[in-house]
């Protein structure tokens, strides 16, 4: 069982990034995505997930209207999209996968985690 995050990297303030998470030797269809981010002398944060029942999804406040959360099924990969970036959201960003339908923001609930990918947002 293996996620791998990548797509990060540097970018100005208010470009884009997408990111991607794929996984290998298990199925994403029956599994809750998340993705974390923590920054260094910070918390991890949980920002966005997205449900394996019904593809709900849920996004911290401060990343709202900016990030995008999406699944490819057929690909194995869940993909954050993220706009408008602002330095704040520097951090090393972590997919995880968790057994169950619909996601949550809480780190702890899930099993699978990436290695992490680094996004730097400069001013």
């Amino acid at each position: 069982v293996q996620l791998v995050e990548s797509g990060g990297g540097l970018v100005q303030a208010g470009g884009s990034l997408r990111l991607s998470c794929a996984a290998s030797g298990f199925t994403l269809d029956y599994y809750a995505i998340g993705w974390f981010r923590q920054a260094p002398g910070k918390e991890r944060e949980g920002v966005s997930c997205i449900s394996s029942s019904d593809g709900s999804t849920y996004y911290a406040d401060s990343v709202k209207g900016r990030f995008t959360i999406s699944r490819d099924n057929a690909k194995n990969t869940v993909y954050l999209q993220m706009k408008s970036l602002k330095p704040e959201d520097t951090a090393v960003y972590y997919c995880a996968a968790d057994h169950r339908e619909l996601c949550v923001l809480y780190g702890s609930e899930y099993d699978y985690w990436g290695q992490g990918t680094q996004v730097t947002v400069s001013s």
